[in-house]
């Protein structure tokens, strides 16, 4: 291999790394369309939902709870913009969330743009852009 590629692939290599690392600097979210409007998902277009029993900065799903209503999790060095912040759990484990509101899946929702956990139990939204 010339010098010449050697640099430009250590070059670009470099470069890829450098924006990679950007990239999950933030919730990696989008805007969806659905049939009950406009909703926050993530970057695969799985639907999230906030809890009603959550308060603001604090996660109240957990056990069962969690398992039904997996949290939108957090990396360890991951950095919010608002309206996105990041809750720590009583396990250490970190989340995202919304205004405050922390971010959760439905076990239920198993193909992109579902909604088909918005209002269970009385307690559970579709996270709203």
């Amino acid at each position: 291999m010339s010098l010449r590629l050697f640099t430009r692939l250590a070059t670009g290599t470099a470069a890829l790394a450098l924006s990679a690392g950007a990239a999950f600097a933030a919730p990696d979210v989008q805007t969806l369309e659905t049939d009950i409007g406009e909703v926050i998902a993530d970057s695969e277009g799985m639907v999230l939902y906030t809890f009603r029993n959550d308060e603001e900065g604090v996660s109240n799903c957990y056990d069962q709870c969690a398992e039904n209503w997996p949290p939108f999790f957090a990396e360890e060095g991951d950095e919010a913009e608002e309206p996105y912040s990041i809750v720590e759990r009583t396990d250490g484990t970190l989340m995202w969330a919304k205004d405050g509101m922390p971010l959760y899946y439905w076990i239920n929702d198993t193909e992109p743009g579902m909604t088909s956990g918005d209002g269970v139990g009385g307690n559970w939204d579709v996270a709203r852009p």
